[in-house]
């Protein structure tokens, strides 16, 4: 059987066919392995490095010519050597991993076609399975028994869209998280962004009377100032994040610098080589690692100015600012942080200008650390520093002798101790709650009138809400931390009067900078319309010898005050819709601080 026409004339010279055999005089598309095997097996041919290509349906590679795993052997005759094929010239090794890359290449080839004809199948199967769906269903309704070929693609086309909309949206709004998901966005066309975040009711019955100098925190921080703030940073508060916004989430004309890789960040000032943030994340445990109120007050005046002469050092103001927990659930994440190996030992615990002995302050464990050790043994420690933690490190130790317990008696110990940390909380420039981020964050920003680039988040499951606890358990927790109970009771109560306060301060001077807006609008309007109308007359006449003239600007005058008495009584109507049961003033600031604190004791 003769070799086709095509291959002959790329290998050479063409071949004389056998006798007997019909001569071929045109060139199929693709020989048969038979005719490959029979050019093949002739002696001295060239032919035989010639196989049968590729299966129907399967596209030709570019290596779609096998390659021999042992070298051919070239003709006795010069044309037959010089007809060798030149990749039998190659190494072995090199011919092999030539070999292996065409049978890749023609598995991919064939996955590629088997894939497109699946999927072609499938939607060719959905789109039947599909106009039966709809056509049992809107069958009677439908004057047209069966869906034509156009209305199949059209419907197929809507299905496609709405599933690639169903993926995009999971993958831009995923969970719960969107809040154009919620039924809340719908009902309401204002959501209120900082709603109450414990889902509880916004409006809370206070239990303490504070003053306006209470519930008004507006630090006048002046970055480019010698003002400092420095962050009391308490255990498993959620401080680590709050610092992280404080150095890497705030809008400033000098962003902090943060290297990758590096903790700590560098904040200077404006123009200057001075940083104007004390915390973990901006200078470091230069007091100790977490250092309380007693340490820092104490040094971190030695800290920044210890290297300038007395006289030359600034007079400037510390403004500090603290994260607040739930104390059951902050005992909680501290058990299970010590658990993974945390000790702390590196805290300094100074106070009085000396640290606690060891018989001041045993330790609850005789190892490295505390690893591994059960909630039981965490709570049966006398000695273990979790228990009311956020009073301590909120009250100044020096008034009850520091460490040594044998000062006064231990009620009048916890009396001091707890009274202390409520004044020091009270009189800090800021404080927030970890459950409350959001009103963390608007706090802040009103406070220092810095506002942070992104929103804070509220993450609602930690791992101390992974933890499934009694109410046994419960209760002595609670009895282990009843100091931090009651001052938490008294943060929640100030903060949440101080965003009230805030909020309500916030929505009066708005209003008052919208009637003084339309007083000015409605004022120019109104004069310009009368004073064009009184120079369109006699303008050589005498004022009072044109009374039209004086009737119209008394007129004038009557219209604005009337329109400026009507818009304040519509502002304040609105805000008695918005605010039931809160009196509301057409004034200034004060007034509505003096309706706020008023208020409350209408709620009580």
């Amino acid at each position: 059987m003769a070799l086709p026409a095509c291959a002959a004339r790329a290998l050479g010279p063409p071949l004389q066919p056998e006798r007997g055999a019909p001569a071929r005089t045109t060139c199929p598309r693709r020989h048969s392995r038979v005719e490959a095997e029979l050019a093949a097996s002739r002696p001295g041919s060239v032919a035989a490095s010639v196989r049968a290509g590729p299966p129907r349906g399967v596209s030709r590679g570019f290596n779609s010519q096998p390659f021999l795993d042992e070298p051919l052997k070239a003709s006795s005759s010069p044309a037959g050597a010089a007809r060798t094929p030149l990749f039998a010239l190659l190494p072995r090794g090199r011919r092999r991993r030539m070999h292996d890359l065409r049978r890749r290449w023609d598995l991919g080839s064939l996955c590629r076609a088997l894939l497109t004809r699946g999927l072609a199948a499938l939607g060719h199967s959905l789109k039947h399975v599909l106009g039966a769906i709809f056509s049992k269903i809107f069958g009677p309704l439908a004057s047209v028994g069966n869906m034509d070929e156009k209305s199949n693609k059209l419907l197929l086309a809507l299905v496609m869209l709405f599933l690639f909309a169903v993926i995009v949206l999971q993958y831009v709004c995923p969970g719960t998280e969107c809040q154009l998901l919620r039924l809340q966005a719908f009902s309401s066309p204002m959501p209120d962004p900082y709603r109450s975040e414990d889902e509880s009711s916004a409006r809370f019955v206070p239990r303490y009377n504070f003053s306006r100098g209470d519930l008004l925190r507006k630090v006048d921080f002046d970055i480019k100032g010698d003002d400092l703030i420095v962050f009391l940073h308490i255990q498993k508060t959620g401080g680590t994040t709050f610092g992280r916004h404080l150095v890497r989430n705030i809008q400033l004309e000098q962003p902090c610098e943060c290297r990758v890789g590096q903790k700590k960040c560098t904040c200077h000032r404006p123009g200057k080589r001075e940083t104007w943030l004390f915390s973990r994340f901006s200078t470091g445990w230069s007091c100790g690692l977490h250092a309380d109120w007693t340490e820092l007050t104490s040094c971190v005046p030695a800290v920044v100015d210890g290297k300038r002469d007395a006289r030359l050092r600034p007079s400037r103001n510390f403004h500090y600012i603290t994260i607040l927990r739930d104390p059951v659930s902050r005992y909680l994440s501290e058990w299970r942080h010590v658990q993974r190996g945390a000790t702390w030992k590196a805290s300094l615990h100074v106070c009085d200008g000396r640290p606690p002995t060891s018989e001041e302050l045993p330790s609850c464990y005789t190892g490295d650390d505390w690893s591994g050790c059960p909630l039981k043994e965490f709570m049966d420690c006398p000695y273990n520093l979790a228990n009311n933690r956020q009073v301590r490190m909120l009250s100044d130790l020096t008034l009850v002798g520091c460490y040594n317990l044998s000062v006064m008696p231990e009620k009048q110990r916890n009396k001091v101790l707890l009274e202390s940390a409520k004044s020091n909380l009270k009189h800090m420039a800021f404080f927030g709650l970890t459950e409350f981020q959001r009103k963390t964050q608007y706090l802040f920003e009103k406070t220092f009138n810095m506002n942070f680039i992104s929103p804070f988040t509220q993450y609602n499951t930690t791992r101390a809400s992974s933890v499934e606890i009694n109410e046994e358990i419960q209760k002595r927790i609670e009895g282990l931390n009843f100091l931090d109970m009651e001052l938490y009771s008294y943060a929640k109560d100030l903060f949440l009067q101080r965003y009230q306060f805030m909020r309500q301060k916030e929505h009066q001077e708005a209003r008052q900078k919208r009637q003084e807006q339309r007083k000015f609008l409605k004022g120019r309007f109104l004069q310009t319309h009368f004073q064009s109308q009184g120079q369109s007359q006699n303008p050589s006449q005498n004022p009072s010898q044109n009374p039209n003239l004086n009737a119209n600007q008394n007129v004038t005058q009557n219209l604005i005050q009337n329109l400026t008495q009507n818009s304040s009584q519509k502002e304040n109507r609105e805000s008695r819709k918005q605010n039931p049961g809160q009196e509301q003033s057409d004034g200034s600031a004060s007034n509505g601080t003096n309706d706020y604190i008023g208020s409350v004791e209408k709620w009580r």
